[in-house]
């Protein structure tokens, strides 16, 4: 129950029945392999959540972008409303850390699979909406989302900035050894912040921080890039 009074906190909504949010966390793995767990899984959520973010998006590109042919509609939308992006978003809520998996799974990395990932997120959207009705939903997904619409119009959504950078240099034709190193941790478990550089040949040229190893690996990955002239601040 703390732990998910915590992932209240972090996004920003306080549920009715916090056994909706549970639900949306549990992955199907858990409720397979623990036969005492008398709950369902989040499956059914993904189904509705899926609904409720494409209406949202969809809503939101409609009245922002009012010049836009229904392709170009379709395709910006399918840019944001994608595995990719959403499991980037989870990775900035930190999702992973709250979710119920099953022994075998977590085991084989599911904390970090993209497609659990973005199914969890689909899910949460659907407990909100559940709980709190379409526009509690909407808000969440537009707090989330509404950066990765605007990044989709100005040119390509790059959701892997380490490889990004990796195929950036190969592409020159370097031998470099690419090291992202943590220099500092800092905040309470739950909030913990990792701070990492992106040292190419012992040289630094980036450096990002996030709530996760992986997510601070990115934005350092991202900011090297951004001195290197390969992209821009919104990328």
């Amino acid at each position: 129950m703390k732990e998910l009074k915590e992932f209240e906190s972090i996004i920003k909504y306080k549920f009715n029945n916090i056994e909706t949010l549970e639900k949306s966390l549990t992955h199907s793995s858990y409720s397979n392999e623990d036969k005492s767990y008398n709950k369902v899984n989040n499956e059914r959520l993904e189904f509705l959540g899926d609904a409720v973010l494409s209406i949202s998006v969809s809503r939101y590109i409609f009245d922002k972008f009012p010049d836009y042919p229904e392709g170009d509609l379709t395709k910006l939308r399918s840019q944001v409303v994608c595995e990719d992006t959403l499991s980037m978003v989870a990775g900035e809520l930190n999702i992973g850390k709250y979710m119920l998996l099953g022994k075998g799974e977590e085991a084989s990395g599911g904390r970090e699979r993209k497609s659990i990932l973005a199914d969890a997120v689909e899910a949460i959207i659907a407990a909100i909406y559940i709980d709190g009705g379409y526009k509690k939903a909407e808000s969440f997904v537009l707090d989330n989302l509404t950066k990765y619409i605007h990044h989709a119009v100005k040119g390509k959504i790059i959701t892997d900035f380490k490889s990004y950078l990796q195929e950036y240099y190969q592409s020159k034709g370097h031998t470099c050894k690419i090291r992202y190193v943590v220099t500092k941790e800092e905040g309470p478990d739950h909030e913990k912040v990792f701070h990492v550089d992106v040292v190419i040949n012992r040289v630094v040229t980036g450096s990002g921080s996030g709530k996760s190893k992986k997510l601070a690996e990115q934005e350092a990955a991202k900011n090297a890039l951004i001195s290197e002239g390969q992209i821009n601040e919104y990328n």
